[in-house]
């Protein structure tokens, strides 16, 4: 389980994409969940052995007081979180 932070865009979206092509399950957060769910349809094609859709969590790193929301929201879905990928 890898979760992207800033994954909207940039070098987090073009990990995902990277990612999901390896079989990853991915957890893909920014500000714009708009966004997110633009990389998360572009990452269907790439998605191997279609272990697991993509977790749209949208998230603000300046707003600390939701992370152990958001990270509870992970845990019950995956179970684990083996790599953040703090972009």
């Amino acid at each position: 389980m890898i979760w992207i932070t800033g994954a909207s865009s940039g070098i987090g979206e073009a990990l995902a994409y990277a990612l999901a092509k390896e079989g990853a399950k991915l957890i893909l957060s920014a500000r714009r969940e708009d966004e997110l769910r633009r990389v998360a349809a572009g990452i269907e094609p790439h998605i191997a052995h279609r272990t697991s859709d993509p977790l749209i969590l949208p998230l603000d790193l300046n707003d600390s007081g939701n992370f152990e929301e958001k990270k509870n929201e992970a845990l019950k879905k995956f179970g684990r979180i083996d790599v953040l990928i703090n972009n």
